[in-house]
C-alpha cells in the first residue's frame, strides 16, 4: 500500500468515525433540544404550533408559569407536563370544532423549563440550560469553575421537591479527595447551586 493509499485510509477512517460520533450525539442529546419523544413540556418553554394552511392560527407561544398556554379559537390549554405528542393530539382535537381536518405540528423552540442556576462565588454565575445527565460537578464547570475565595467544602443545591424547598450538600473538596462520591448528583431543573 503506497504512502497515499495509507493517507486516504486514515482520513477515511477519522471522517467516517466523527460521522458516527456526531449522530450518537445528536442521538443521545435531543432531548435537552425537546426533540425527543419523552421530553415533558414546562412551564416558560417557547413552543411553535403550525397549523397547515392556517397561517392566522400558526404561531410561536410560551408556556405560562401555570403550565398553560393560549391559542386562538380554543383558549387556554395545559400544556407543562404532557409530551409534544400529546398537546398535538389535545390542539387538533380542540381544533376539530373550527377547522376541517386539521394538521398540526408542535415543536419546542426553546427548553427554558430545562433550567439549572448558579450564584455566588463562580466565575460565570446566572442560569444554564440543564443537559441530561448533568452532575453538580459538570454545572461547577459550565459556570466557569470558582472564583477567589469560593467556600468550596460548603456548596449547597436548593431544590424543590412536593412543594417544599430542600438544602442538598457538595463538599467539592472533600470529593475530589475521593471521600462522599455520591454526592455528586444528577441536577433537576431549577435546582440552585450556591457557591459561598
Amino acid at each position: 500500500m503506497s504512502k497515499q493509499e495509507r493517507h486516504f485510509f486514515w482520513v477515511g477512517g477519522l471522517l467516517f468515525l466523527v460521522i458516527l460520533t456526531g449522530w450518537i450525539s445528536a442521538d443521545c442529546y435531543g432531548a435537552s433540544k425537546g426533540t425527543s419523544s419523552h421530553y415533558l413540556i414546562g412551564p416558560n418553554d417557547l413552543l411553535h404550533v403550525y397549523v397547515w394552511k392556517e397561517p392566522d392560527l400558526t404561531r410561536d407561544v410560551t408556556v405560562m408559569a401555570d403550565g398553560r398556554i393560549t391559542f386562538p379559537l380554543i383558549g387556554e390549554i395545559m400544556a407543562s407536563g404532557k409530551t409534544v405528542a400529546e398537546l398535538k393530539e389535545i390542539i387538533t382535537k380542540k381544533l376539530t370544532k373550527y377547522v376541517t381536518a386539521p394538521e398540526v405540528t408542535v415543536i419546542v423552540n426553546e427548553s427554558r423549563s430545562r433550567t439549572i442556576y448558579t450564584i455566588g462565588k463562580v466565575n460565570r454565575p446566572g442560569p444554564y440550560p440543564l443537559a441530561p445527565g448533568m452532575t453538580v460537578l459538570q454545572a461547577l464547570s459550565t459556570a466557569g469553575g470558582f472564583a477567589e475565595w469560593a467556600d468550596t467544602k460548603n456548596i449547597v443545591i436548593v431544590r424543590r421537591e412536593g412543594g417544599k424547598e430542600i438544602q442538598l450538600h457538595f463538599n467539592y473538596k472533600g470529593f475530589i479527595e475521593g471521600k462522599n462520591p455520591v454526592q455528586n448528583i444528577l441536577l433537576k431543573p431549577n435546582d440552585t447551586i450556591v457557591v459561598p
